[in-house]
């Protein structure tokens, strides 16, 4: 799993028992989950369709950097299939993990649509087909 974000668990982040509220960490998991999707299916427009069942592990206090990793799971014709975990950059500890987001492909018209991917791309490979990275 690659780990692509860290943010801060800042005072504003706090539920009333002073540890990382969990709807402000599934409001930056959908938000990682659509940004990764957004780079690989190189569509602006992708919409969350589902999260599975959602397992907080431990918790993340104020001070704490967490790291959010989000790995493919599958391609489907108009969709895909992510997992995250969430977990303490220090020690490493999992706070919370979940086995699958369904990510879906829109077209011009809002309606899903086949996004043509079969296979992780990055982007320093994008670029390096087109001559402008190496």
């Amino acid at each position: 799993m690659r780990f692509h974000t860290r943010k801060l668990v800042k005072p504003g982040d706090l539920n009333s028992n002073g540890t990382l509220f969990g709807g402000r960490l599934l409001a930056w998991i959908d938000e990682e989950a659509a940004l990764y999707s957004i780079v690989q299916l190189e569509n602006g427009k992708i919409v969350t369709k589902y999260m599975s069942e959602i397992n907080f592990m431990s918790a993340a206090l104020q001070g704490d950097v967490i790291e959010i990793g989000i790995e493919v799971v599958k391609f489907g014709k108009t969709s895909l299939t992510l997992n995250c975990e969430v977990r303490n950059k220090m020690n490493h500890e999992t706070i919370v993990t979940v086995d699958n987001i369904i990510m879906v492909n829109l077209g011009e018209n809002g309606k899903p649509t086949p996004h043509g991917k079969t296979k992780i791309e990055f982007v320093k490979d994008r670029l390096a087909a087109l001559g402008e990275f190496d």
